[in-house]
């Protein structure tokens, strides 16, 4: 019996292989989304804003920053107390969550960036009940540790703001002959009368639509 137990004071200690902070697993977080799991192209999530806040660049950038900013705070926040947060109430806590980093972003463009902020209205504080938000609290920070779900969070945002600036990139080009303020036909000589329907959300509609045909048909991907 004293042998056996002297063995197993003798075996080592099997310790396990701790994960890279970037490892291909963790990168993968921050690719998927910016192509083969999109959250506007792909899970169709976001579509509102998307069509809401693309009439210029600068306001899509702002807004996917601002997105990025809330959702992979809110994954940390929410996968670091997931464990103590009672199933029942859940979406409660991860709404109150969701707030305060909301309620800090749009202090944040109210104080230094008040134009932009204006321009965007209401889609600040419609961040909390943006979709692509909330799917990754529910569908990744609920069930994986703090660092994969931060990453997730930056890939979701990052997918999110690709295709804004995507969609505003055609908007101020053809709706008001600019990119980023800079009338680019009229340096260039030429005369364009902008086209209406780009400024409307119709045209952003039409925009994405194309972009998830052409996304779909490039990856291959069908619905059935």
């Amino acid at each position: 019996m004293s042998t056996q137990v002297e063995e197993k004071k003798a075996a080592p200690a099997v310790k396990e292989k701790s994960e890279g902070l970037f490892s291909q697993k963790n990168r993968k977080l921050l690719v998927d989304p910016l192509n083969s799991n999109n959250p506007i192209t792909v899970q169709v999530l976001g579509i509102c804003s998307a069509l809401a806040v693309t009439i210029q660049i600068q306001t899509a950038l702002v807004m996917a920053l601002g997105l990025t900013f809330v959702t992979a705070f809110s994954n940390l926040f929410i996968s670091l107390i997931r464990d103590s947060i009672p199933a029942r109430i859940r979406i409660i806590v991860q709404l109150a969550i969701v707030s305060v980093w909301v309620i800090i972003l749009d202090q944040f463009l109210r104080a230094y960036m008040y134009d932009v902020a204006k321009g965007l209205s209401v889609y600040v504080g419609l961040i909390i009940t943006n979709c692509i938000v909330m799917g990754r609290l529910e569908a990744y920070a609920m069930a994986n540790k703090p660092w994969p779900s931060f990453l997730d969070g930056i890939g979701n945002g990052l997918g999110y703001g690709a295709i804004l600036l995507t969609v505003a990139f055609f908007r101020e080009l053809f709706g008001s002959g600019s990119l980023l303020g800079y009338k680019v036909f009229a340096a260039a000589g030429l005369p364009f009368q902008g086209n209406g329907l780009m400024l409307l959300p119709a045209g952003a509609c039409i925009i994405v639509g194309l972009i998830i045909w052409a996304q779909r048909a490039y990856n291959k991907h069908y619905e059935e």
